[in-house]
């Protein structure tokens, strides 16, 4: 089975535990104004690869993963492609291989659910990002739905996935305490939760823009301090 790959990254450190062989998928249905792949939002320009071909690159490097390493598949949205992932997590199982999902969850509608619940069968931890804790702030920030990944999240853990959230921190949009609290909030609802991860908002990205001829909407924006990120944090521990 083919399927279009954007890029390959073969030691990733931040793509779930250990380290990680990344596969970013082509093709994605939102727009977040922070997106870092812009190139990656149309599925026809990215490359065709068999799923053999994929864990045949992933298997050269089984001896750094260690006890918890393994593929991401990440993108880009994995879910544009669920029988194509499906198809990679499943020899990637075969072959002994962890399997990690990192999805915003905002495909499931468009997309036969039985195709993702087969794509969740093959997959041993889900990481998914929360982009904003107001349904309407969430729309205007990605052009997608706070529901549709709450619909997602809800699938995990009916299916007993581990799952990761995570949250972009832009400053001046979903800095605030209470928005964070509220994320926080929404996250814990879901028992299979394992990790809440805070990212900071940068904007090394801003160059691809140029380069594709969009326009950056938060060029303006300035970057997320780490100590923004400690604050934060804390208050999520303790809340």
């Amino acid at each position: 089975m083919k399927g279009y790959v954007h890029s390959f990254q073969s030691m990733g450190a931040v793509d779930g535990p250990g380290i990680r062989f990344v596969v970013f998928l082509q093709g994605c249905p939102l727009r977040c104004a922070f997106c870092h792949n812009p190139d990656s939002w149309h599925k026809e320009q990215g490359q065709l690869f068999e799923a053999s071909e994929i864990i045949d690159k992933v298997k050269r490097y089984t001896e750094y993963f260690g006890k918890e390493g393994g593929i991401t598949l990440s993108g880009g949205e994995p879910l544009m492609q669920p029988e194509f992932a499906a198809e990679i997590f499943r020899l990637a199982k075969e072959a002994g291989i962890n399997t990690c999902l990192d999805t915003s969850g905002n495909f499931l509608g468009n997309v036969p659910e039985d195709s993702v619940k087969t794509l969740l069968s093959y997959t041993d931890l889900v990481i998914s990002d929360i982009k904003h804790a107001d349904k309407k702030a969430f729309k205007e920030l990605t052009l997608g739905s706070l529901e549709k990944t709450k619909t997602f999240l809800k699938l995990t853990e009916e299916m007993n996935i581990p799952l990761w959230i995570r949250h972009v921190v832009v400053p001046g949009i979903t800095d605030g305490t209470r928005e964070v609290l509220e994320m926080a909030g929404i996250a814990k609802k879901f028992k299979n939760l394992k990790k809440i991860e805070l990212l900071p908002f940068h904007k090394m990205c801003e160059s691809k823009y140029e380069q594709l001829g969009i326009t950056f909407s938060l060029k303006d924006t300035p970057e997320c301090s780490k100590e923004k990120i400690q604050v934060l944090t804390s208050l999520i521990a303790a809340y």
